[in-house]
C-alpha cells in the first residue's frame, strides 16, 4: 500500500510542479476542509478529514511554514485556529484544475483494474474503521499461538 501511495503522490506532486504550483498532495485534505468549514481548529479539521490530530497538526505546521495557512489562538491556550492565507486562496482556481485532472486520471486507472481502486480503498477504510488492523493482527497472532506445532 505504501508503495502505491508513493507512486500516486509522486506523480500528483510532479503534476502540481509542472503547473507551477508549490503544493504537496497531503495539503489537499486540509485545504478542502478549510474551504468547507472556514477557519477551524485542528480538532475540527481532524474530525472532518478523518485522520489523526497529530497528522493534521504536522500538515498544518508545514503549511504555515509555506505561508498557506495562518494560525491564531482558539478559545483556550491549547487550541489553534487554522485559516487559509491569501496565498492559498489565490492558488485555489489552479488547484481545482489539477484536482479535476487527477480525478479524471483516477477514473481512467479504475477502468483498467479488475475492481475500481477507489471502491476497494473505500471498502478497506470502512472495514478498518469497524475493526482496526491492530486488532486483526492480535487475533491472528492468538490463532497462530493456539495452533499445535507440526
Amino acid at each position: 500500500m505504501r508503495h502505491l501511495v508513493e507512486l500516486l503522490d509522486r506523480d500528483v506532486e510532479a503534476a502540481y510542479a509542472a503547473a507551477g504550483l508549490a503544493w504537496r498532495p497531503r495539503n489537499t485534505p486540509v485545504l478542502r476542509a478549510l474551504m468547507e468549514l472556514g477557519p477551524a481548529s485542528i480538532r475540527a479539521l481532524s474530525h472532518e478529514i478523518g485522520i489523526t490530530h497529530s497528522a493534521v497538526s504536522q500538515t498544518v505546521s508545514q503549511m504555515a511554514k509555506d505561508g498557506l495557512v495562518e494560525l491564531r489562538p482558539g478559545a483556550d491556550a491549547r487550541e489553534r485556529i487554522v485559516a487559509l492565507s491569501a496565498k492559498a486562496e489565490a492558488m485555489i482556481p489552479a488547484l481545482r484544475k489539477q484536482w479535476a485532472a487527477t480525478n479524471a486520471a483516477a477514473a481512467q486507472l479504475d477502468s483498467e483494474l479488475s475492481a475500481p481502486l477507489s471502491k476497494i480503498a473505500a471498502e478497506a477504510i470502512e472495514a478498518l474503521t469497524r475493526k482496526p488492523f491492530g486488532e486483526r493482527m492480535r487475533q491472528a497472532a492468538q490463532a497462530q499461538a493456539a495452533k499445535p506445532e507440526p
